[in-house]
């Protein structure tokens, strides 16, 4: 397997990624790319698309000026600020409840509409119907989250066309981030393509209904039904990335939430050594990510580690020490899941064993599947020094240290309980 001789991503990386001659990845181009960039000229587009959308909904009474889409998570607080406090908008918020919560998300949430005064819409899927999905799309395309990233995808859409605010906002493009799908002169949109293609994995509500052994219901899906291209066009609905707008840096926006928000970090976690990033669902950072290791054989480690290393803030060697410890760690959330779902662990892995990647894995003569190659067999590949990315003066890998990440996370090692409401 070939790896990126600046961060740590294979190349058999997801959703897709390309090495250049120098075998450095588009992810890491894209953030090389981002000092090149007029920000200023571009928040300047991007106040005239706020304030033009603002003097309409006014004009028309409506007490809302845009959407932006929640969960407790950093982004969606930073994204909630800069709206609300330094733009001077009245957003609504809109929140999917997928019913897989963790309480530290949940505090979060809370926190953040205290914060900032905001109003919530929040669609809660039936338990019942989360654990069919999981359940269901794990055998489909393996993966126990679809419903997440279908909710958060489809719901916050339907409200825009229900409360009539055509102006969707949300943070960072997240396939340009990890994987540099898009240039930064794409300015991508949200689109009802895209989300189907990526976050919903192809499948539309509407399919999985024609699936002759889907278990599900109209009544399961309810949340996931797009709206028709009709009210789409009538609204007027818009979805723009912030990303396209603003340097994006995850980690900076963190530090200013924590200090200026109270938002709470955890105190440590199983998959990955970053301690802010995807707090507020159980299987975010465990058993989702470990399917992606699976059947791809990198985790979340892998993408946490290739963010640092982009930005200056670890070395690449640090990056794959973190890599070879994470991401082959069976989460303790697994154990959760398979309790609630009624399944053993090797029927999960039975699902999973025809989706595995024949060009990193390989069933021993043990019938154990293994690794064929792994990062940590490519520190020193020729081209490395050439391209390695300098360290920033006085910054550390990764946010703060635990005792210090914020007020209360103290209270948290890994979650290790569904909190439904």
């Amino acid at each position: 397997m070939d790896y990126c001789k600046r961060c740590v991503y294979p190349a058999n990386a997801r959703p897709g990624i390309v090495l250049d001659a120098e075998g450095v990845c588009s992810g890491c181009r894209l953030i090389e790319s981002r000092p090149t960039i007029d920000w200023d000229g571009r928040e300047k587009m991007l106040i005239e698309i706020l304030e033009e959308h603002k003097a309409k909904q006014r004009a028309k009474g409506n007490p809302y000026d845009c959407i932006v889409p929640v969960s407790g998570g950093k982004d969606s607080t930073f994204q909630t600020w800069l709206m609300k406090e330094k733009y001077k908008l009245n957003p609504l918020l809109v929140c999917y409840n997928h019913t897989f919560n963790t309480a530290l998300g949940l505090r979060n949430l809370a926190n953040l509409i205290e914060q900032t005064d905001t109003n919530l819409v929040r669609y809660t899927t039936a338990p019942g119907s989360a654990k069919r999905l999981s359940k269901y799309m794990l055998k489909k395309v393996g993966d126990v989250t679809w419903h997440y990233h279908a909710g958060i995808m489809t719901f916050p859409i339907r409200t825009a066309v229900q409360y009539d605010v055509p102006l969707v906002v949300w943070g960072e493009e997240g396939f340009s981030e990890l994987v540099g799908m898009h240039n930064q002169d794409d300015f991508v949109e949200f689109t009802k393509k895209k989300r189907q293609e990526h976050s919903m994995r192809g499948f539309e509500p509407e399919d999985l209904l024609q699936e002759p052994d889907c278990p599900l219901t109209p009544y399961d899906l309810a949340a996931f039904f797009y709206p028709d291209d009709e009210d789409i066009e009538r609204v007027g609905v818009r979805g723009i990335y912030l990303s396209n707008y603003m340097y994006w840096n995850g980690r900076a926006q963190t530090e200013f939430i924590i200090d200026n928000l109270g938002f709470e970090t955890a105190q440590s976690r199983a998959r990955t050594f970053n301690i802010y990033d995807k707090l507020d669902d159980v299987h975010a950072n465990g058993l989702h990510d470990y399917l992606k290791y699976l059947k791809f054989g990198y985790g979340r480690a892998t993408d946490d580690a290739s963010t640092e290393i982009r930005h200056g803030r670890m070395s690449r060697e640090q990056g794959i020490e973190f890599v070879m410890k994470h991401d082959p760690v069976r989460p303790p959330d697994m154990d959760i899941f398979l309790r609630h779902a009624g399944m053993t662990e090797q029927e999960l892995l039975d699902m999973i064993e025809p989706m595995r990647d024949p060009a990193i894995w390989e069933k021993g003569a043990d019938g154990k599947w293994k690794t064929k190659d792994n990062v940590g067999n490519h520190v020193k590949d020729p081209g490395v020094e050439a391209v390695r990315r300098p360290l920033r003066d006085n910054v550390r890998p990764f946010i703060r240290t635990p005792e210090k990440a914020s007020p209360h996370a103290q209270r948290l090692n890994e979650q290790t309980e569904y909190v439904l409401l």
